[in-house]
């Protein structure tokens, strides 16, 4: 089956690699370093849509990205969640929070409003993600 990215997650943010289950994105809001791991399979909602080794790949990888994602910005918290509300195709997000980030301790979702990366600050964090990941 061919896989589709979500239009809406294609318009938010960035490409930053392909693993082999997931498709690697960068949300493109710069006050929060924040991933977006959508699997490569056509129609999957939900984590139990994926067969149990694509569910094993997957925590692998949401494992692996929080690990590096921590490293890369010295994180206090890493988030990992998989809502999926506003887009029904699969995806994790993988969230680095700190304590002075500007909706502690609230969850992201819904609170204010995206503050797009400037294109050389977006160019720089993608080189550095690209190369940490």
């Amino acid at each position: 089956m061919e896989f589709d990215l979500d239009p809406d997650l294609t318009a938010a943010s960035s490409f930053v690699a392909d693993w082999p289950l997931s498709r690697v994105l960068l949300m493109n809001d710069a006050r929060f370093p924040w991933l977006v791991l959508v699997p490569r399979r056509s129609g999957a909602r939900e984590i139990f849509d994926l067969s149990e080794e694509d569910r094993l790949t997957l925590s692998r990888e949401y494992c692996r990205a929080g690990e590096r994602l921590k490293a890369l910005t010295q994180a206090w918290k890493i988030n990992i969640a998989a809502l999926g509300n506003a887009v029904a195709q699969l995806h994790v997000h993988v969230i680095a929070r700190n304590q002075d980030d500007p909706v502690w301790p609230s969850p992201v979702w819904s609170r204010g409003y995206a503050v797009p990366y400037e294109p050389a600050a977006l160019a720089k964090f993608l080189s550095r993600l690209v190369n940490g990941l």
